[in-house]
């Protein structure tokens, strides 16, 4: 579906965010090891959580949905592999926290991804299994695990390209037969992912020790309690809104979310008040107030590169150069999204430098394009942020955001309410 945007001169709007679905794979994967009835409230919605909630059905464990609830009947750990492949699309975190989990299944489980999802890493994830006693491998878009054999130990990880091979690996450690001890192999991406993952499984009742990020210990024998939890609303999503006043001008409150988030993504808020913005917290949620003019701005992303795309959008509008730091990882994402970023936006005459790691965007007169998503949910989102600026720019298959937000279009219509 192709969509087209509809400028606006200004903006006042309250807007409503679905549940973080990081957030809520990760609650997922703790209750359905924890022994009894968890209860997830404000779960995420998303394309994403719907094939994590089918993986785990498959495996063994009961999860139902009652409204924007998930109610998980957890099994202690004991797992099954089902008869049939579990399907897990381009959903890389589904994909990747489920092939730890079911080293835990009694007999063969085999994933099918898509054809993106095997052009995405994971080798560094299936070697880390590997030296920790179970036979795991990849070929093609087909993922294969010899469950019920995960040992524990020493393994050396990579973390360059995804924290999530981290934070599979500790969520699922305190269930192998002996301890286990993660040394992480040069650089971690994404930091603010594996403090979330260490967060979550704290609330759910196991304990990481960790020195520094680059070694972590979990102990044998410790078990996740079934527990009543409550996801934050998805800081991710609430970036495309709060930067559309920035853009635009005028006001936006995001209900319901707190600028002291656990979400790495939440730094969003400071780069946009760095930028120029009014940034207002309090207990109903997170306000931008904006003129609409903006400055450039040079910050290292890694801990937030899920909102890579909402700054370089966010910057075609700021006066002078915005660079955009130390997020090589997105290379592996749903899209190549240094690349696919640089290639759509050069479409509406923007002057973009792309380096390795990161991105330059120097304000310049821009022109309406059509802009492909690269079916990626992200740059879906954050290119309809465009239209709100400049006439005539239209947004290729725009219900690719239901991988993530599936009433993204619904909120983005509340922009357009008078008063």
């Amino acid at each position: 579906m192709v969509r087209e945007i509809i400028p606006l001169d200004r903006i006042n709007a309250r807007i409503q965010v679905p549940g973080s679905k990081s957030i809520t794979n990760r609650a997922l994967i703790c209750a359905a090891l924890a022994k009894g009835g968890s209860v997830i409230h404000n779960a995420s919605d998303s394309d994403d959580t719907a094939l994590m909630v089918n993986g785990l059905n498959q495996l063994g464990v009961l999860v139902r949905k009652k409204n924007n609830t998930l109610l998980v009947e957890g099994t202690g750990g004991k797992l099954y592999a089902p008869k049939f492949s579990i399907p897990v699309g381009n959903a890389g975190t589904t994909l990747r926290f489920l092939l730890s989990l079911a080293s835990l299944a009694y007999g063969k489980v085999v994933f099918e991804g898509d054809h993106r999802m095997a052009e995405r890493p994971v080798d560094d994830l299936l070697g880390a299994l590997k030296s920790l006693g179970v036979d795991a491998k990849a070929q093609g878009a087909q993922y294969t695990v010899q469950g019920g054999s995960l040992k524990g130990g020493r393994t050396q990880l990579g973390g360059a390209k995804s924290s999530q091979f981290l934070s599979s690996l500790l969520m699922v450690a305190s269930y192998a037969v002996e301890d286990t001890t993660v040394e992480v192999e040069g650089k971690l991406s994404s930091i603010s992912y594996v403090d979330l993952t260490l967060d979550v499984m704290e609330r759910f009742g196991v304990h990481v020790e960790f020195f520094d990020r680059k070694w972590f210990f979990i102990k044998a024998g410790g078990r996740y309690n079934p527990i009543e939890f409550s996801v934050e609303p998805d800081a991710s999503g609430a970036s495309y809104f709060l930067a559309a006043a920035a853009i635009v001008g005028g006001e936006i409150m995001v209900e319901g979310i707190k600028s002291t988030s656990i979400q790495g993504d939440m730094g969003f808020v400071k780069i946009l008040s760095e930028m120029g913005c009014q940034v207002r917290s309090d207990n109903d949620g997170v306000r931008v107030m904006s003129d609409g003019k903006l400055k450039g701005v040079d910050v290292d992303m890694n801990s937030m590169p899920d909102v890579v795309p909402t700054l370089a959008v966010t910057a075609l509008f700021a006066e002078g150069k915005t660079c955009i730091r130390n997020v090589a990882q997105l290379r592996y994402k749903e899209s190549n999204r240094l690349d696919a970023l640089a290639t759509e936006l050069m479409k509406l005459g923007a002057k973009i430098t792309v380096f390795e790691d990161g991105l330059e965007i120097e304000s310049t007169p821009l022109h309406s394009a059509q802009m492909n998503t690269y079916n990626d949910h992200r740059l879906a989102m954050s290119f309809a942020l465009i239209g709100l600026c400049l006439s005539g720019v239209k947004i290729e298959n725009s219900d690719c955001v239901k991988k993530s937000f599936p009433t993204f279009w619904t909120q983005f219509e509340r922009l357009y309410a008078k008063g």
